[in-house]
């Protein structure tokens, strides 16, 4: 252990080399932000255990607060390109903070529907602009590994926050919503504090062709769609960890506690990984590399038909963190590339848009398909569902190389990497 741990914190210093001063402020924010991140992967359980809510009630706030994210999608990255990264996100995660706050004090249906909304609209429009930051800052050689350092502190803050939080919601769930909007206000304060404005000047902006309504050109790109489509089909796959899989662990008897370190074998393996699988991926062809994230992620969720038994549970989960490890470097690095500097917010949104989507749908679906049909049903959805979208990133890789072969003959900040 002690020389994988000497390995690990080698590579990451070897990762993080040459990432400029700006990039590590957003770094460390991300990691406050992340180590008090409690309360969405136990909302379902709350507000089941706590309010009294049937599961199809609890999915149903659990995708209004997917519905308020795919808002912030398109929101949040067109506020980063017209208004600015900086001001984005400092609006977005103290209002967050507030929204937070709502839901935790909330206590009528009504309120508890509305907070959950606004947690998702307000609480998630920081996420564009965090990417087009670091679009805008970091060389297009090294953002793979930027974006992939990012996303390694993410679950850093995960791998810590989720055993906490199932341990700490034996004491009550209102200190935890109180801590996740203290380190959400902190990560705001870090922004005013340290982070300057990256947004290209006027005229970068001014060099590429205008759009009346910036925030839906990504949805008129019959490239980026065809990308972003099957990334989507994942993401529902990937979203059912929020929502039904505690559910049918927990209803099978697996404690609450034991669910939350079952979990956190997702964080811990990224945090051991994730350095490592950049160089790795750098190898493939990103196409290969979306395809092997859909295929293993369908896989892993697939194993959870297996049952309730901690070491299956476990087994799955290192199979669709896998499939996570793979996804994580490569999808925003390909967004920066198809995205015009003027657009780089709005495209970044748009990618942010298929998750927070998965938000909204997985947790209807998912628990319309368990509580009707059961956990086979789901879990075997899941792997065919993983196994079509590897197949359409395989399909639609051709079309996406021959657009960024030409976008290289006049944008430099276009990256040289194989699709």
């Amino acid at each position: 252990m002690k020389h994988l741990l000497g390995r690990l914190a080698a590579e990451v210093r070897a990762t993080a080399g040459g990432l400029p001063t700006t990039y590590w402020y957003l770094w460390t924010g991300t990691l406050v932000n992340r180590l008090g991140s409690f309360v969405v992967p136990f909302l379902a359980l709350y507000l089941t255990r706590e309010r009294g809510f049937r599961v199809e009630e609890a999915g149903l706030v659990v995708s209004l607060h997917g519905a308020g994210g795919v808002l912030a999608g398109l929101v949040g990255g067109t506020l980063a390109d017209r208004v600015g990264r900086r001001t984005t996100l400092v609006a977005g995660l103290w209002l967050g903070s507030a929204a937070m706050l709502s839901l935790g004090f909330a206590r009528a249906t009504w309120h508890i529907s509305l907070s959950a909304f606004l947690l998702g609209l307000l609480g998630e429009l920081y996420r564009p602009a965090v990417s087009a930051a670091i679009a805008d800052i970091v060389r297009p050689e090294d953002r793979p590994r930027a974006y992939g350092l990012l996303y390694w502190v993410v679950n850093v803050g995960f791998s810590i926050a989720l055993p906490l939080a199932g341990l700490a919601s034996r004491f009550g769930f209102l200190a935890l919503f109180v801590a996740d909007a203290c380190t959400t206000f902190v990560y705001g304060a870090i922004v005013w504090w340290k982070v300057p404005e990256t947004r290209p000047t006027r005229a970068q902006r001014d060099a590429e062709p205008a759009h009346r309504l910036p925030s839906l050109a990504p949805f008129q790109d019959g490239v980026f769609l065809s990308f972003a489509l099957p990334v989507l089909l994942t993401a529902i796959i990937f979203s059912q960890s929020n929502v039904t899989l505690p559910l049918d662990l927990t209803a099978q008897g697996m404690s609450t506690a034991t669910f939350g370190t079952v979990l956190a074998v997702n964080g811990v393996l990224v945090v051991l990984l994730q350095p490592f699988a950049g160089r790795m991926m750098g190898r493939m062809r990103r196409a290969s590399a979306l395809a092997w994230a859909s295929g293993l992620t369908g896989l892993g969720f697939g194993l959870h038909a297996l049952g309730a038994n901690p070491a299956l549970a476990t087994l799955a989960v290192v199979v669709w963190t896998l499939g996570e490890i793979a996804q994580s470097p490569v999808g925003s690095a390909v967004v920066a590339d198809l995205a015009p500097p003027d657009q780089r917010g709005t495209y970044q949104g748009a990618y942010y848009m298929m998750w927070a989507l998965s938000a909204c749908l997985a947790p209807s679906l998912g628990s319309w398909v368990l509580g009707r049909h059961g956990g086979y049903a789901l879990w075997g959805s899941c792997l065919a569902v993983g196994l079509f979208a590897a197949g359409w990133h395989l399909a639609v890789a051709d079309a996406r190389r021959r657009r960024l072969d030409t976008l290289r003959l006049t944008r430099p900040e276009v990256s040289a990497a194989l699709d």
